[in-house]
């Protein structure tokens, strides 16, 4: 076998590995917003399924929201991620599960989020038993039961 013939069956090789991953790979954007239709402090999508190796995006979009990991709402492993006020921020996805999340401060009234990374929902247990307030104890059950 020449140099060419390896150097072109690795790239194939390389490719028929790779290639797989890098199209199913999908970046999505959630906004922070004030309003949303009828609703206030939300964000733009409450459920989002992704695959491991995605990145969600969080646009702050108006002023006066972040993104923060619920204690015991996500899996084991993975570190707590709280982002700036005010920022724009960004999590790759890279531990399968459920990922619950909040706008610090509008927490009460409803902002909050859910991501599950590549189907998973061994953590849902752990998820149904986390506290919420206010507004997000009403809607949380709901949102819950579509995960």
């Amino acid at each position: 076998m020449n140099l060419r013939s390896i150097i072109k069956k690795s790239l194939i090789t390389i490719s028929v590995t790779l290639l797989p991953t890098l199209l199913n790979a999908a970046d999505i954007t959630i906004e922070m917003l004030n309003k949303l239709g009828k609703e206030s402090m939300v964000y733009s999508q409450k459920i989002v399924k992704v695959n491991s190796g995605d990145t969600v995006f969080w646009k702050a979009t108006t002023k006066g929201h972040n993104v923060e990991f619920i204690k015991g709402g996500f899996p084991t492993g993975v570190e707590k991620f709280k982002s700036k006020m005010n920022k724009d921020a960004e999590y790759k996805f890279t531990v399968p599960g459920i990922y619950a999340y909040w706008c610090t401060p509008h927490k009460s009234m409803g902002m909050i989020g859910f991501v599950v990374v590549d189907g998973d929902k061994s953590n849902l247990e752990a998820i149904k038993a986390l506290k919420f307030f206010g507004k997000s104890k009403k809607i949380a059950p709901d949102l819950i039961n579509q995960l």
